[in-house]
């Protein structure tokens, strides 16, 4: 079981350093999203240290006086891809399907896992081969299907054998399934599989309707049936997603509103606007340029919780087929010579960057390990010095003229291009010209799956166990290696830090994975966010945890007062 001790967010001697630097940031995003390339940019005073924050997660409706009913309004930053989990890579899905789809585990507002579907944690017996997983009993799914041991097992088959599955490698070696009786499942493992019930409190733990999965095997995003306290009604592509009470969720008595509808926002200022007016109640993703204004108006109030993810380039370094296929060479500098990657590491200015465009709200990262992990090591918090001179010198020594070009692909809302631009202009010095192509963010995703890009500028919103956040992105075939990345060490590294169960000794690995991760940077590790959500407070039962996922499902109108 593992469960994070969040730190605070911006650790003094770090804050005290930012503070020295300047930033330089470019001006303002255009209008028209065609290739920008780098033009005028204007230094800045960088604002002062943040301090200490510390997590807001919101909180249970517990005994509020509320009023039953009311139709939710969500601003949501942007388009979910297909709403189903077995091949789902979007955190905007896991808003919407935390509505509609629960799972066998789940966290608390503390981090630990807890039963949801599953009635208590699992067993392991001593070899570690098999999971005993008991079930919750007397659900059914939102079509009526019971809920039941072998309603799991189907889910999980699919996980594993469907060929475009994204959850394959999150459930490790399992050799078989076995159904105990309806009420217990037993997963059989070839070799001891430390992270599982981490994996099950995600996307790989959402069990789907057999009746629906039946009647729709290719399509079930487009009928998404689970069990939760809401159920789907429909999707109006680029516009919104609508769901509606559950009457025959098993806890139903807990549902509050009657519909929630997640209507897509991309800008974060028209968002915050829309918070303002009334006409949504809740918004994802508060820019860092807005957070400051609405955590002092009244009427609202902002959640923050410290990310587990990261934010980075990732470069294409063998990605020839689509993610998941056999990797090939790639015949550029860039990609088939870690030494030009190195050099980008070098250029950039993480704390300049973070300080100058964010705010110092967010964190400079180096790794897929967040310090706030139990995992975390000093070689896994070991971070490339910014360093223009060492990045020109690995150039010249990959034989590459300067400045180096790369095409970087990135989503094309104005808080990451304004990001992109100052790192545009950050890397500079160090010899690198960055060509930004904007890209519709639901489109981005296809395009770092198929393979078709130099470089994209993501992220990761994070998971409790680091096997989530490392494995299935560097792991040769795994279904989230973009990059096409494919190394036998790491692979057997990564193999070894998943059977073991002492959290010291995943770590020791984990850093020793970093170790080799820095030196071939398939990921430039750049940030690590902190999830900011804002609500009306008119609201009550909004939650945000560690897995940065907004929990609306027992959320609820506040009571009129008389």
């Amino acid at each position: 079981m593992t469960h994070p001790d969040l730190r605070p967010a911006a650790p003094s001697w770090r804050a005290g350093r930012r503070a020295r630097r300047r930033g330089r940031v470019c001006a303002a995003v255009g209008a028209a999203l065609a290739t920008l390339v780098a033009s005028a940019c204007v230094p800045v005073q960088p604002p002062p240290p943040a301090g200490e924050r510390s997590d807001v997660t919101g909180s249970p409706v517990g005994d509020t006086p509320v009023r039953e009913g009311g139709d939710l309004v969500m601003g949501l930053s942007a388009e979910p891809d297909q709403l189903d989990p077995t091949t789902s890579t979007s955190l905007y899905t896991r808003y919407v399907m935390s509505s509609v789809c629960e799972k066998l585990y789940d966290l608390d507002a503390e981090g630990e896992l807890v039963p949801q579907l599953a009635s208590e944690l699992p067993t392991v017996s001593g070899d570690g081969l098999s999971v005993t997983i008991p079930l919750r009993t007397g659900a059914v799914f939102a079509d009526g299907a019971p809920f039941d041991a072998e309603a799991v097992r189907t889910t999980l088959l699919r996980h594993l054998e469907k060929e475009d599955s994204a959850r394959r490698a999150e459930l490790g070696p399992i050799e078989s399934i076995e159904v105990l009786d309806e009420e217990q499942v037993v997963l059989h493992y070839a070799e001891p599989f430390a992270p599982i019930t981490g994996a099950l409190a995600d996307r790989a733990g959402m069990i789907l309707s057999p009746d629906a999965l039946a009647e729709h095997p290719d399509d079930f995003g487009s009928h998404p049936v689970c069990v939760g306290p809401f159920r789907f009604v429909d999707r109006i592509p680029q516009t919104s997603i609508s769901v509606e009470r559950d009457p025959l969720y098993y806890d139903a008595d807990q549902v509050h509103l009657d519909t929630i509808t997640y209507r897509i926002m991309s800008d974060a200022s028209i968002r915050a606007a829309n918070l303002r007016s009334g006409d949504v109640q809740v918004i994802d993703r508060v820019s860092t340029t807005e957070v400051d204004a609405l955590a002092l108006e009244d009427g609202i109030d902002v959640l923050q919780i410290g990310s587990l993810g990261y934010q980075g380039v990732t470069f294409n370094v063998g990605n020839v087929a689509g993610v998941g296929a056999e990797t090939g060479e790639i015949d550029t500098p860039l990609a088939a010579d870690p030494r030009v990657r190195q050099a980008f590491s070098h250029a950039v200015d993480r704390d300049a960057l973070v300080n100058s465009v964010f705010n110092n709200w967010f964190e400079p990262a180096c790794s897929p390990i967040s310090p706030a992990s139990p995992f975390t090591s000093e070689a896994s918090e070991a971070c490339p010095e910014h360093d223009p001179e060492e990045s020109r010198r690995l150039l010249a020594e990959a034989g590459v003229e300067t400045p180096y070009r790369i095409r970087l692909q990135a989503a094309n809302n104005p808080d990451t291009l304004r990001f992109s631009q100052a790192l545009q202009a950050s890397v500079g010095e160090g010899g690198f010209e960055i060509e930004i192509v904007p890209v519709e963010y639901s489109t981005l995703l296809d395009v770092q799956a198929n393979g078709t890009f130099d470089a994209v500028q993501l992220g990761w919103s994070g998971r409790i166990d680091p096997n989530n956040n490392i494995r299935t992105f560097m792991e040769t075939g795994a279904g989230s290696n973009y990059a096409g990345y494919s190394t036998p060490e790491v692979d057997e590294l990564l193999a070894e830090a998943a059977e073991v169960d002492d959290v010291e000794r995943r770590a020791e690995l984990y850093g020793e994975i970093v170790t080799i991760l820095q030196q071939d940077n398939p990921i430039v590790y750049l940030y690590r966010e902190r999830n900011l959500t804002a609500h009306s407070e008119d609201l009550v039962g909004v939650e945000v945890y560690a897995d940065g996922v907004i929990r609306l499902g027992h959320a609820a109108f506040r009571a009129e007062e008389d």
